[in-house]
């Protein structure tokens, strides 16, 4: 059986304004929409595509945080998931923390491929792919724009800088996607229903063996960004160029 191993991530959604709590201890939650990291749902996407062209048997949807997060996993089983791993943890989970329990998941599933978005839009570390293809020692492609597997191998086209540069790596492997890779499914009712008795196992990261440090990264306060001033109206370049030079810009 060929299994592509996709992550998951629960984070407020994107299109909700952020609220910084009164005491600074962090972001409010309760209340707002949450759903799948949008790099993750793109990761999702794209194994459901390779199944799709039958080059894939199964896809295993894992996520890591708290109880919660089974409704991501719900979803992710009705976008076409087969089943669902949530790795139960209470807090913030550093990536290589992460990385250490998707290790354990992959030496139990053994997959083909393990697919995760780049980054996730909360804290934007951008770092548990890459600590995972360290520590599974196999080759990585981050930051993927297109996907083409043919056998035991896949070429990747991946931005970077300079544009855009094509890598062709083995498998097992781990790649990571960016927003230009392709566009979600939408979830319809039907599949919503299905996905209620599609498995859905819970383990923790002490019976994975993984520990998180307890003197590891630590947020002392949460500040929300300066207001931003009000915008000035001009009415030709003229003033625009007067005004830029009043502010000393010119």
């Amino acid at each position: 059986m060929t299994t592509i191993l996709v992550g998951i991530k629960r984070v407020i959604d994107y299109s909700v304004r952020v609220r910084v709590k009164p005491d600074g201890s962090g972001v409010v939650t309760d209340g707002v929409k949450m759903s799948i990291n949008p790099f993750d749902e793109i990761a999702l996407e794209e194994a459901l595509r390779i199944k799709e062209r039958n080059l894939a048997s199964e896809i295993i949807a894992v996520s890591i945080g708290p109880a919660d997060a089974q409704q991501q996993l719900r979803t992710a089983l009705a976008m076409g998931a087969d089943r669902a791993v949530l790795v139960q943890a209470d807090g913030a989970v550093p990536p290589l923390s992460a990385a250490k329990a998707f290790l354990k998941l992959v030496q139990r599933h053994q997959p083909l491929l393990v697919i995760l978005g780049k980054q996730a839009i909360d804290d934007d570390n951008c770092q548990t792919g890459q600590m995972l293809a360290a520590l599974w020692d196999r080759p990585q492609a981050t930051f993927a724009s297109k996907i083409e597997l043919e056998g035991a191998r896949a070429r990747v086209t991946r931005e970077v800088d300079a544009g855009l540069e094509t890598i062709d790596m083995d498998l097992p492997g781990v790649i990571t996607t960016d927003l230009r890779l392709n566009e979600p499914r939408y979830v319809k009712l039907p599949d919503i229903m299905k996905a209620k008795k599609k498995p859905l196992d819970v383990v923790t990261l002490a019976e994975l063996g993984v520990e998180v440090p307890a003197h590891g990264l630590r947020t002392l306060r949460f500040e929300a960004p300066a207001a931003r001033s009000r915008g000035v109206m001009v009415h030709d370049a003229a003033e625009l160029v007067a005004a830029l030079k009043q502010r000393g810009v010119l």
